[in-house]
């Protein structure tokens, strides 16, 4: 509801902290949020939507993900709002869950990408006015994904003008970058 109350400086930190490594997970309507729209480029409030309780069946469609483990196949949501496709958000790096709801939709509603050093999951169920967060299952996808999310030690990535790796025997003899350019 105050997503657009969030200071862009703060959403610039947030940003800037998961391209280092920081993980973040994008609940329900999170999928409108300012950090969640700059991460994925697009203006991913764009769906359908629908507050009828309908059932939903949350498809595990990668068993082998991290993020699945020690789950059945599908999670049944008894009553839950409907959010259906098209979802304007770029091409999941990895898609964990699809959903169907009674009403005939479907909708990606676990989804995975890698931002610079930081894992971002976006999950769909959790509406306010159903209990979705105290079914088992759904926690046990909160904790895999805080999981699979968290920053791990990978090296330091150095950018810019670089000395070579490997000594080498410079072509160039004594001239420099500048002086070719001059030449131009």
């Amino acid at each position: 509801m105050a997503h657009d109350r969030v200071k862009d400086e703060i959403v610039e930190r947030v940003y800037r902290r998961v391209l280092s490594g920081m993980g973040l997970i994008v609940l329900h309507s999170g999928h409108a949020s300012k950090i969640f729209q700059k991460l994925c480029g697009t203006d991913s409030g764009c769906l359908k939507w629908r507050e009828d309780g309908e059932k939903e069946i949350l498809w595990a469609v990668d068993p082998g993900h991290p993020i699945v483990a020690g789950l059945e196949e599908k999670i049944i949501i008894p009553q839950e709002e409907m959010y259906g496709e098209h979802f304007n958000i770029p091409q999941p790096d990895e898609q964990v869950f699809i959903s169907w709801f009674e009403g005939g939709e479907v909708f990606r509603s676990g989804c995975c990408w890698h931002r610079g050093k930081g894992k971002v999951f976006y999950f769909r169920p959790g509406h306010e006015a159903f209990p979705v967060y105290y079914q088992p299952e759904i926690q046990k996808v909160i904790i895999n994904a805080v999981k699979w999310a968290a920053p791990t030690d990978a090296p330091e990535v150095v950018y810019g003008n670089t000395a070579p790796v490997v000594p080498f025997v410079s072509h160039m003899e004594g001239k420099t970058i500048q002086g070719l350019h001059e030449k131009k």
